[in-house]
């Protein structure tokens, strides 16, 4: 049985979360850590990450990246291993998550969903094909009107997926409508759309001449990102120090 710390919990991904490892016969929500004990879980809750002093197996955290050096410093002092979940860290933060699996074990991905780090493997061996017979590669990714940055980190990870299966050869432009001449052969073009609730939309376009292959993935709830969290809780427990991904769960 993994014993889970749950960070952020009365937060919308918390409570998805909770609800996931209640049914997860693998597993059980030891403490949560929120701002507020509004009193909604079957589990105690801490307001403050001090006075959490539960035993516990790995931490998931889903909350803010303000938030996300005071649980760094928490995990690293305890030696538990850490789902980094939280998005938007500062570059320093990056660094220092780095610095940190070197005391304890700390998996981040840019993306916790099972199937798009799946599709990441996927499109490695169609560019490796595809590409190399001429295709152009391109991203489209689409998501609700209230995220804010752009392209998302996801987009970026498939960007990268397919520059690593072509030997880093590729450059990736953002914006044509300042470029005016033909596409490069060898450039990756990422589109960004925001509108609506879309939860988040990726298609990655292979076109070549007369025929175009499109890998699609498509997330109708949050909940496909909980339930790769609590994979990688899963997974991570008892794992030693070291920087981990989505990729090392799926295996």
């Amino acid at each position: 049985m993994t014993r889970v710390i749950m960070h952020g919990c009365n937060g919308h991904m918390g409570k998805v979360i909770s609800d996931l490892i209640a049914a997860d016969a693998a597993a059980e929500i030891v403490a949560g850590v929120d701002l507020t004990d509004n009193g909604d879980h079957d589990y105690p809750v801490f307001t403050s990450l001090e006075s959490c002093d539960v035993e516990a197996d790995v931490m998931i955290d889903f909350s803010s990246f303000k938030a996300a050096d005071g649980v760094m410093d928490y995990c690293a002092g305890r030696k538990l291993p850490l789902v980094l979940c939280t998005t938007g860290l500062t570059q320093e933060q990056l660094e220092k998550m780095k610095e940190i699996s070197k005391e304890t074990a700390v998996l981040k991905s840019a993306n916790m969903s099972l199937g798009i780090n799946t599709l990441l493997k996927l499109i490695q061996d169609a560019a490796k094909v595809l590409a190399t017979a001429g295709f152009d590669m391109e991203i489209v990714e689409k998501h609700h009107k209230l995220k804010c940055d752009a392209p998302s980190g996801t987009a970026m990870a498939l960007a990268d997926s397919l520059n690593e299966a072509m030997d880093g050869q590729y450059h990736y432009v953002y914006d044509r409508s300042q470029v005016h001449q033909q596409r490069d052969d060898k450039e990756i073009g990422i589109s960004a759309v925001r509108g609506g609730t879309i939860v988040g939309d990726h298609d990655v376009i292979f076109a070549g001449p007369d025929e175009v292959i499109t890998f699609s993935h498509r997330a109708y709830s949050k909940t496909v990102f909980g339930k790769g969290a609590v994979e990688a809780a899963k997974f991570l427990a008892g794992k030693p120090a070291g920087l981990y991904d989505m990729q090392d769960v799926i295996g």
